[in-house]
């Protein structure tokens, strides 16, 4: 299978491509850097300008699907600039995918697009679940509710569309949990707020294979991309500082000083989210790492 990939220089994206190359299809994927246009290390680059609204539209030929992850990365302070960004990066790439097929003869069947469990409320108690009613009452809900309502317009065109709600990814060299790391090392590693919020979460070696399934298979409508097993933020803390084998003794943050240092951005510690992963697994999709203590084991 052919597949072009939006977002491929990102902390998922990058392992989706090694990933994709193993399991033997072909990868286009779309850089605003003109220095890899062509063949790079076995896969095909295409520019793209989605702030010009250019493409080169070569980048569809032959391609069966799309799997889109472009967007502004949320873990940036969120000035009133940047949260434009983070919304427009998303809608604008999207728009512009949209806008090209249209007007471009293709054979592209399926597109599966990143989106987020941010849309989901804050709750101690509720298990969020793909049919649950959304709504904009937040800042990411928003945004989630605009990204993935620019994607559907992929079905006007008669392409099945998928959307990933992803959890909190567990990578190596980035994301989130090279920043806890750090001070955990140190044996400062703390929860914030309460530390009784729920963190859904995923290997992000299971979210690049749970992409290719999804293309593979034409899935649609939306699923949740979260491991299995959902810790609170106190136990994930304690579990990464028994990883790295320091000691976790330190009381947690209080919620007030969190929101005077960070503001809004707060929410992505505070909320609470407990995700099901019942319909991926209801799928032929097996989680490699199904546990956060399998998961922290591969990756410390």
């Amino acid at each position: 299978m052919r597949i072009l990939i939006s977002g491929a220089t990102g902390l998922v994206g990058k392992v989706l491509i090694k990933q994709a190359l193993l399991d033997g299809h072909e990868i286009h994927f779309l850089t605003r850097s003109k220095a890899k246009i062509g063949f790079h290390k076995g896969v095909k680059g295409f520019y793209w300008n989605p702030n010009e609204h250019k493409i080169d539209v070569a980048c569809f030929d032959g391609v069966d699907c799309i799997i889109h992850l472009a967007g502004a990365t949320v873990s940036k302070p969120w000035t009133k600039k940047y949260k434009t960004e983070i919304l427009n990066s998303r809608l604008d790439t999207t728009q512009l995918l949209v806008d090209s097929l249209k007007n471009t003869k293709h054979k592209i069947k399926s597109i599966v697009s990143a989106s987020a469990i941010g849309v989901y409320p804050s709750s101690l108690d509720k298990i969020h679940e793909e049919q649950d009613p959304v709504a904009p009452n937040s800042f990411m809900e928003q945004v989630v509710i605009d990204w993935e309502g620019a994607v559907d317009q992929f079905l006007d065109l008669n392409i099945k569309v998928s959307k990933l709600r992803i959890g909190l990814v567990l990578a190596q060299g980035g994301g989130v949990l090279a920043t806890l790391k750090i001070p955990t090392q140190f044996g400062l590693g703390a929860a914030f707020g309460s530390g009784n919020q729920w963190q859904s979460w995923i290997h992000v070696s299971d979210l690049s294979k749970l992409f290719l399934v999804a293309a593979s298979q034409q899935w649609e409508g939306v699923y949740n991309a979260v491991a299995p097993e959902v810790v609170t933020q106190t136990e994930f803390i304690k579990q990464l500082a028994k990883g790295l084998k320091r000691p976790f003794f330190m009381p947690p943050l209080p919620r007030f000083l969190i929101r005077m240092m960070v503001g809004e951005m707060s929410t992505l510690v505070l909320n609470s989210q407990n995700v099901s992963s019942q319909k991926v697994a209801a799928t032929t999709f097996d989680y490699t790492f199904p546990t956060l203590k399998k998961a922290l084991s591969d990756l410390l």
